[in-house]
């Protein structure tokens, strides 16, 4: 039997928010269906990405934001 998932299962199960049923049917899949798996590939390599970019602006930028607040308070 083919199932399919949608896009927000699979991300559900990339960041382990799946109860542990489904969790399972997701994993079975994975080793049927080639094109699951390198999806969930794809979704796994985004997320470590995502997580290794920088959480916070620079110092460049902050201060580019209070300056320009600043030049607002001036003119209001």
């Amino acid at each position: 039997m083919i199932k399919t998932f949608t896009h927000e299962k699979l991300l559900r199960y990339v960041y382990n928010e799946l109860p542990a049923n489904e969790q399972q049917e997701v994993e079975q899949a994975l080793q049927h269906d080639a094109d699951l798996a390198a999806t969930c590939a794809d979704l796994l390599l985004a997320q470590r990405t995502l997580d290794t970019l920088r959480r916070k602006p620079s110092q460049s930028s902050t201060e580019a934001i209070l300056q320009y607040s600043r030049t607002f308070l001036r003119s209001a």
